[in-house]
């Protein structure tokens, strides 16, 4: 039940890195000139997020614990 929560919030985390991404290039496409360093940079939260339980939904199986749910 651990990887619940990660795996929902690495789903969201990924909208919400999409979204700002097609932001950011709208900006870029709309906006005369450099956008603001903000909206530049907004992705990159979300991208470091999803690194990190991404990372942990990756080796979960490998665990004791992931393995016992894997078989249950």
């Amino acid at each position: 039940m651990r990887g619940h929560w990660t795996r929902w919030s690495h789903r969201w985390l990924s909208l919400v890195f999409t979204a700002t991404v097609i932001a950011n290039f709208l900006a870029r496409a709309l906006i005369a000139g450099e956008p603001p360093a903000w909206l530049t940079y907004a992705p990159l939260p979300p991208l470091f997020l999803q690194l990190f339980t991404g990372l942990y939904l990756f080796a979960l199986p490998y665990t004791r614990k992931g393995r016992r749910a894997a078989q249950a």
